[in-house]
């Protein structure tokens, strides 16, 4: 499996990520935001949000975004990109399911409705699941007991790729 490859396997993993962006006056922000889609070709990732939010503003006003996941303590990734608010209603109603209907009373139809694309361009990502945990924790340990770092290879385990 390529990096990039692994790097969207991880994504799907997640359901909830940290959507991060900047505030006019430059704080960093970050709030809780279900993945909606993962694009197969393109690698964008969509999330539903309300036209009069503040994120909206703060992307429309400065598009560089991050998005940060974490799983069980042992999947870590974070990405950086472009966000982009997009009116596409037939691409709404498609990804559409009611439990959005919380955010969204109107539906589908709802009118302040809106995707979020995030174009990522770089990844980084930490993953010690299954064999790799056990590679991590015998390293730490390792480390622990001769007082050096631990050694993290690039690769399965960590990376950190231009998409």
């Amino acid at each position: 499996m390529s990096q990039r490859e692994k790097i969207f396997e991880m994504l799907r993993g997640f359901e909830t990520v940290m959507l991060v962006t900047a505030t006019p006056e430059g704080r960093i922000e970050g709030r809780p935001m279900q993945i909606v889609d993962i694009d197969a070709h393109t690698g964008n990732i969509s999330f539903f949000t309300g036209l009069t939010s503040r994120k909206v503003d703060e992307i429309t006003k400065n598009p560089e975004v991050a998005i940060v996941g974490q799983d069980q303590r042992s999947a870590f990734l974070s990405l950086a990109g472009s966000g982009l608010v997009v009116h596409e209603p037939s691409r709404v109603r498609a990804l559409w399911s009611e439990p959005f209907r919380v955010w969204f009373p109107g539906g589908p139809e709802d009118p302040d409705l809106r995707l979020l694309v995030v174009e990522p361009r770089l990844a980084e990502y930490w993953d010690n699941r299954g064999t790799n945990k056990l590679e991590y924790m015998f390293e730490a340990a390792r480390a622990y007991v001769s007082g050096e770092r631990p050694r993290v290879d690039e690769g399965d385990q960590h990376g950190r790729v231009p998409l």
